[in-house]
């Protein structure tokens, strides 16, 4: 491979953290359809702070598409903060969790 390009096969796995008003407006429910659309599995929760929390796992390509559409999320959404870290475990779809 040369400098630049990326590893199809790479597989990153990242911990999201979204703040601001993100709980009763269908966030988990737009992050998993976005998920299901770019490839991406994992998880993703409502937070009892009112936040959301969630896994992804993919592609480098699809995981930056994923973190920007958290970033914006669905229309009545406000996203204040998402807080990225990397992650790791495996996956096999993407799934709705109760509230932690």
């Amino acid at each position: 491979m040369t400098a630049g390009t990326r590893n199809p096969m790479e597989v990153v796995t990242k911990h999201l953290w979204i703040e601001g008003v993100v709980q009763g407006v269908g966030f988990r429910y737009f992050m998993q359809r976005r998920a299901r659309t770019l490839g991406v599995r994992g998880w993703v929760r409502n937070r009892k702070d009112g936040s959301v929390e969630a896994l992804v796992q993919g592609s480098p390509d699809a995981i930056a598409a994923i973190i920007a559409q958290a970033k914006q999320g669905p229309r009545a959404a406000r996203v204040a903060d998402v807080k990225v870290s990397d992650a790791d475990g495996r996956f096999t779809g993407f799934e709705l969790l109760p509230t932690e």
